[in-house]
């Protein structure tokens, strides 16, 4: 199992880089847009709309990777006020329930690109693409973080009854 873990954290280490590289090229298209409009009479007409698919997908390229460092949205200041046994069953409680939330969010996203695939539906904008494109890497997001919330749990269960180190946040 730790080699597995360990993998995924592998994958979800190459995944943030990537979403850094992907936030770098958008910067930088960004800027050459703006000074070209600026300085000539053209521009890339697609910056902007390229950026909002880049947001979207940094977004789900790092939610694994900071759903491992305990960097995800949490409730620090509740885990330090009730004693660390019940800090653990708490950590533990929305393992679970996050875990089945990513299933429920996967099952939901394999039917929109699927149903979005079958009807042949396409995004017009300045760029002109199958729907399907979009909607692909949200199933695939809530896969690995179902991923992650199941070796949470694990390193949970096997680790020491109390919060998490993560959880010290707020004193």
């Amino acid at each position: 199992m730790t080699r597995v873990s360990n993998f995924f954290g592998r994958l979800f280490d190459a995944l943030a880089m990537l979403a850094a590289l992907t936030l770098l090229a958008m910067v930088i298209m960004v800027t050459a847009d703006i000074l070209l409009r600026n300085l000539t009479s053209g521009g890339f007409p697609w910056a902007n709309e390229v950026s909002e698919y880049a947001l979207y997908a940094i977004t789900l390229m790092t939610a694994p990777w900071l759903l491992r460092r305990g960097q995800h949205v949490r409730i620090d200041l509740a885990l330090t006020l009730v004693p660390p046994r019940v800090a653990w069953l708490m950590e533990a409680a929305s393992d679970i329930v996050g875990f089945v939330v990513c299933l429920v969010m996967l099952r939901y996203g394999v039917k929109m690109v699927v149903e979005s695939a079958t009807l042949g539906s396409i995004t017009i904008k300045n760029l002109v693409f199958p729907e399907w494109w979009l909607l692909v890497p949200l199933p695939l997001c809530f896969a690995l973080i179902a991923v992650e919330f199941a070796f949470r749990f694990e390193r949970l269960i096997h680790g020491a009854r109390g919060r998490r180190v993560e959880a010290t946040s707020v004193s």
